[in-house]
């Protein structure tokens, strides 16, 4: 029979090892004076509470499982000479903190919070205010990216990305509010994540961008008024759910720009007042399906080089141009979305149009072959030209029609 003594070392072993930390506290005018001085003294699992004020952080290196919570907002500043803090160790909680002033270079990344193959770190509810890189993970997985508030300079030459991931797995970035960076959230090799109620504008070139990341799902993000939208390439297996893209204008912006993407899903996303909604190169098997396209320049445009792509039960109103394409455009299904452009009838009453709708315009085809022609936007010899084009269609891609065209629009 075991001793009660055993017994009770059996159980002490069984605890969490949060339950066996202890807590150090870090103040200006205390015995701790430093966060760095904290974590030498500490022990794995231990909970470090820096108070309120602001410390000088040289790349503060955490390389223990710790929970470190900042109290009242306390201040990290790397005063432009070298990273503010780096994540070594799994196991870690930071939250709590403005971070800020970190060096800037071309050599290097210098990062307010990197973080270097670890996993299972939650980094949460921090500021982070004029930093190269704000929040910089590489080759980590299991991460957890809540509630950060990130501020960039606005500064092309002084501005890496606010959240930049490289070779990921497994991350949520979730709550995040990311402007005036490079980009405001960059993924690259990152896969099987969940980028979900984030809000990124105003950064200086794409509000979210990424490559080579299969199996991500972006849902219920905003991006505003970001320099060239949103670019997604060379991916496969995404799927954007229920995101706002809204307001990206100007020359050669996208509220999305799709390149070289295979079997995607864009699905109940709003597309309002951008140069061009979305527009698609090289890329098959993608299904846009119940998305709301409004007041856009361009709601789509696809080129010749995409196959297999389907277009359903979509609003389109108020754009200037609903649908363009630079060819043919063969193999490409639009069916059963509302065209406020549509002038059909339905006489059977079962909400659908009785004849085919033909979404590209011939204007629009003279505007894709000729660009400065957009300045004859609204004339009448162009709205003549559009009127006989729909009455007999030899220019435009007869391939491209919408069979049963909705009445009225859907309502989401």
């Amino acid at each position: 029979m075991m001793s009660t003594a055993f017994l009770k070392i059996c159980l002490i072993l069984l605890l969490p090892m949060s339950a066996l930390g202890r807590t150090i506290v870090v103040s200006g005018g205390g015995a701790v004076a430093t966060l760095k001085q904290a974590i030498i003294i500490a022990n794995n699992g231990d909970t470090i509470i820096v108070k309120k004020g602001v410390y000088t952080s040289l790349n503060t290196i955490i390389n223990k499982p710790l929970t470190i919570l900042g109290q009242d907002k306390p201040v990290l500043d790397a005063r432009f000479q070298e990273e503010v803090v780096t994540i070594t160790s799994d196991h870690v909680k930071f939250d709590g903190f403005v971070i800020q002033n970190t060096k800037t270079g071309s050599m290097r990344d210098f990062a307010g919070i990197r973080l270097s193959n670890v996993e299972f770190v939650t980094i949460s509810n921090n500021i982070l205010v004029n930093n190269f890189f704000g929040i910089y993970l590489s080759n980590c997985k299991n991460i957890n990216v809540l509630y950060n508030h990130i501020t960039g300079s606005n500064n092309i030459e002084n501005s890496g990305n606010g959240i930049h991931l490289w070779k990921c797995w497994n991350i949520l970035i979730k709550g995040n509010y990311v402007t005036k960076h490079r980009d405001g959230i960059y993924f690259e090799f990152a896969k099987k994540s969940i980028i979900e109620d984030n809000f990124s504008e105003k950064n200086i070139r794409y509000g979210l961008h990424f490559m080579f990341s299969d199996d991500d799902t972006y849902r219920h993000n905003t991006f505003k008024n970001n320099g060239s939208g949103v670019s997604v390439m060379y991916t496969r297996r995404i799927k954007m759910l229920n995101n706002t893209f809204i307001e990206n204008w100007g020359s050669s912006i996208y509220g999305v720009l799709l390149k070289e993407i295979t079997d995607a899903r864009i699905e109940g996303n709003h597309f309002t007042r951008n140069t061009t909604a979305i527009y698609m190169e090289n890329s098959d098997r993608v299904t846009v399906l119940n998305n709301d396209f409004l007041s856009n320049g361009w709601a789509i445009r696809v080129l010749a080089s995409c196959n297999n792509n389907k277009f359903t039960q979509n609003n389109f109103k108020g754009n200037s141009f609903d649908v363009t394409t630079n060819g043919t455009l063969k193999n490409n299904y639009f069916n059963n979305n509302y065209w406020d452009k549509y002038e059909g009838y339905d006489l059977n009453k079962d909400g659908a149009g009785d004849i085919p709708y033909h979404p590209i315009s011939l204007y629009a085809q003279i505007i894709e072959q000729n660009p400065p022609s957009v300045m004859l936007m609204r004339s009448f010899i162009v709205n003549l030209l559009d009127k006989v084009e729909r009455a007999i269609p030899s220019l435009t891609p007869e391939s491209v029609r919408d069979d049963k065209p909705k009445m009225k629009p859907w309502k989401r």
